[in-house]
Parts: C-alpha cells; sequence; structure tokens
C-alpha cells in the first residue's frame, strides 16, 4: 500500500515536472516606460487566466526605431507573439507582408466587442475586410487654441466654419498679437505626424475626403490634395505658422513646449494626450488651468462641417507566425479590456475604445479626458490601404519643400505623387 501512494506520488509531481517544463511562454513587445506600466497588471490577468509566462521584451523607445526593430525580426520569423503597431498607416502594409493573424471570429465573438464605439470597429477592418488588430485606444485630435490670449486680444472664440474661416483667424491673431496663428505639423523632421497630425485634419474636410478608391488605389491627384497643400502654403508665405523649428530636429519641442505655452503660438493640432502630457499635469513645463486657458475646436472642412479626427493609437496584434497563435489571440482579447484601456488612458492620455469605460472610476478622475471620450461617437477616419506609409513620407517631403519655399501647392502635390509612383509603382496611384 505504501510502495502504492509513493508511486502515485511520484507520478504526480513528475507530471507537476513536466507541465512546468514545458508551460507556454508568451512573447509581448513592448516600447517606453509609460507602455510598459501601463501593461503590468494585463500581463499577470493574462499569466492567471491562462496559465502562462509573459515575456516583455523592451524594444527601442522611438517609435520609428521601434518600427524598424519589430519589421526586421518579423521579416527573420522571430518575431513577438504580440506586438503594438505606433503607426496605423504601417498595419496595411504589414497586412500584406502576412505578419499579422487575422482575428475578426475572435474579436466579434469577444464580450467586449459589442460596447466599442463604431469608429474603432471601422478603423480596425483592413481593406481585405478581415480585422487583423485590436482597437483598443483611440487617438482624438482636434485644434487646440489659447482661449485666454484670443479673449484678450477681443478675438473670437466661436467655431471656425470653415476652412477661410481659419485662416482669416489666424491672420487675426497675427496683426493683433504678434503671434503665430496655427500650425499643422509639418517636414520630414515630423516624420509619419506630418500626415497623422498634419494634412489628414484637412483633407477628410476637402473635395478628396478619402484617399483610397474602392479599387484601392492612392486618388492622390484629387482636387482636394493640392487644395490642402494651399491651406499649407498661405500659413508658410504669410507667416502664420512658425517654420524655422520645423526645419530641425525634434521640430515639436518649441512650437508646442515653448511657444504654445508662452501664447507665441496660439492654436495647433493636438490630441487628447495634450492636456495632460504636453501641457498638463505631467508635462515639464505645465501650464496653470489648462483645461480653462485651452479650449479646443473640431477641424472645419474646407466649405463648412467639423470633423473630430480618429486614429487607432497603436493597437495591438498576433504575429501570424507565433509558436500558438490560437493562445495569443486569447491573451490580446485581455489587452482590450476596459482596466487595460483605462490603465492607458492615465499614463499615455489616448482614449478607451469601450463606451463602458464612461462607468469606470478611475477614467472618471481623468477629467481632462472624459469629455473628449463622448466626443469620440462622432469620430471620422482616412480609410487604410497598402501603400500609406509611404504616402505619410511623401506628404512629409511635400511639405519640406512649401516650409523652405521651393514649389507652390501644385508643385508639392507632385513631389508626393511622384514619390509614391516611385517607391510603390506607377500603378497605385489613380
Amino acid at each position: 500500500m505504501r510502495k502504492t501512494v509513493i508511486g502515485g506520488l511520484c507520478a504526480i509531481l513528475l507530471g507537476a515536472v513536466s507541465t512546468l517544463a514545458h508551460a507556454e511562454t508568451i512573447r509581448i513587445a513592448n516600447h517606453g516606460q509609460a507602455g510598459i506600466d501601463a501593461m503590468k497588471s494585463t500581463v499577470a490577468a493574462i499569466e492567471k487566466k491562462y496559465g502562462v509566462t509573459v515575456e516583455v521584451v523592451e524594444y527601442p523607445a522611438p517609435d520609428k526605431d521601434y518600427l524598424t526593430k519589430l519589421l526586421t525580426e518579423l521579416g527573420a520569423g522571430n518575431g513577438p507573439d504580440l506586438f503594438s503597431i505606433p503607426s496605423t498607416a504601417a498595419v496595411a502594409d504589414m497586412v500584406e507582408a502576412g505578419y499579422l493573424a487575422p482575428i475578426t471570429a475572435e474579436f466579434k465573438a469577444w464580450d467586449g466587442y459589442a460596447n466599442f464605439y463604431d469608429v474603432a470597429k471601422q478603423l480596425a477592418v483592413s481593406p481585405d475586410g478581415e480585422t487583423y488588430v485590436m482597437p483598443f485606444m483611440l487617438g482624438i485630435q482636434e485644434i487646440y487654441y489659447r482661449k485666454d490670449v484670443l479673449e484678450k486680444a477681443g478675438i473670437s472664440t466661436e467655431q471656425p466654419k470653415n476652412w477661410q474661416d481659419l485662416l482669416d483667424r489666424a491672420a487675426e491673431v497675427k496683426k493683433k498679437t504678434g503671434a503665430y496663428g496655427l500650425l499643422f505639423p509639418a517636414g520630414v523632421s515630423w516624420g509619419s505626424g506630418a500626415f497623422d497630425e498634419g494634412f489628414q485634419h484637412l483633407i477628410v474636410g476637402s473635395k478628396t475626403p478619402q484617399i483610397v478608391d474602392a479599387d484601392g488605389k492612392l486618388d492622390l491627384n484629387g482636387e482636394g490634395v493640392k487644395d490642402v497643400f494651399n491651406v499649407y502654403k498661405q500659413l508658410i508665405d504669410n507667416d502664420l505658422m512658425p517654420v524655422q523649428p520645423l526645419l530641425g530636429p525634434e521640430p515639436w519641442v518649441v512650437p508646442k513646449y515653448e511657444m504654445f505655452p508662452q501664447g507665441k503660438l496660439v492654436a495647433t493640432t493636438c490630441g487628447s494626450w495634450c492636456y495632460i502630457f504636453d501641457w498638463g499635469r505631467e508635462s515639464k513645463n505645465p501650464m496653470p488651468d489648462v483645461t480653462k486657458i485651452v479650449g479646443t475646436w473640431t477641424v472645419p472642412g474646407q466649405d463648412g462641417g467639423q470633423y473630430v479626427l480618429a486614429n487607432l493609437a497603436a493597437p495591438w496584434a498576433v504575429n501570424s507566425k507565433s509558436a500558438n497563435v490560437e493562445l495569443a489571440k486569447k491573451a490580446l482579447m485581455e489587452i482590450g479590456s476596459v482596466e487595460t484601456q483605462v490603465s492607458y488612458a492615465a499614463r499615455i492620455g489616448n482614449i478607451p475604445s469601450s463606451k463602458d469605460a464612461a462607468g469606470n472610476a478611475d477614467f472618471q478622475k481623468l477629467t481632462e479626458l472624459v469629455p473628449i471620450h463622448a466626443a469620440a461617437e462622432n469620430g471620422v477616419f482616412l480609410k487604410q490601404a497598402s501603400g500609406f506609409a509611404t504616402v505619410a513620407e511623401g506628404v512629409a517631403r511635400a511639405t519640406e519643400a512649401l516650409l523652405r519655399k521651393e514649389t507652390d501647392a501644385a508643385g508639392a502635390q507632385k513631389i508626393l505623387v511622384d514619390y509614391v509612383k516611385e517607391t510603390l509603382g506607377d500603378d497605385v496611384v489613380k
């Protein structure tokens, strides 16, 4: 009897050792301390729920360096199981390269799906109709302006009605205060931000509101594209926008972190994170009563209309070559939880994609973000397509030429079109 008991205990022990020896490990790539901290509770939840070990691999912090390393490892076949994608412009290209596992069925069957904002669900759908990313956070972008500066100068703080109204307001700021009236990010140094934080704000309200046709071709020769570049040209030629800082390294530092707080720049595009991290409590140079002295305008359309631009903020995806794709997909759904969304909102300043976040006590404490969360209901976006990363680079080059006064709006459009054709081929452009 004693031998039988001992034998049974040995078998149990050996089984336990074997289980530990073969325990699954999920590798997660993350970058930036804020993002790593935001994921800590989610990592613990995944380990507990699925009995796995989660290995967090820290990649280089700047988005460009992170994406370069990620793409290199995915291309070599040794990429992480789960990873974020810092620019949604890269998603379609990664899908085409075969790096991302489709999650359409799992995402729609997930119990959190129903309460996501429609714009988040739509943004996550790739050109082939499949979903490859967890759209758990939104970047909601508008125009942020110095309410106090305008009021003191006797300048209207009313929502601009159209592009001309916006330009006229900027000119009035220059005339009455000497400050720059408006900033749209531009130039090569700003990288993809020239597209993400500038160009696309205007294109959605132009005569070419989408730059991807039904057949997937890029409509870059449309009249709206030239008109958008003409807005940049007017701002630059009339000295309504700071130019010199945009031609140097880290072009956002001087205008956004110095000139705007000082009242030397009165309006700029920005996102929900700006109230906290650019000018608020987590800023190196916080502005007192920031939500009282800094207001927001939606981006007006060329001939009217108002646009609240929504982007996916660093969505997460599953490596199609993961050793256990199904397990990685389950872990991905945990990343979509309201708790994770609120954790990211607190540390990064982006907006939860789930409407349920409005009822979360911790989110309610983020008073700067609560009204912006509600605005996500009316978010608009550009449809994505393969080649968007190249378009973003082309916009940066085109606006660089405008900053240097080397071309006009038509010339800037030609720079964009020629660059995309040279990089991707003539047949991708309409």
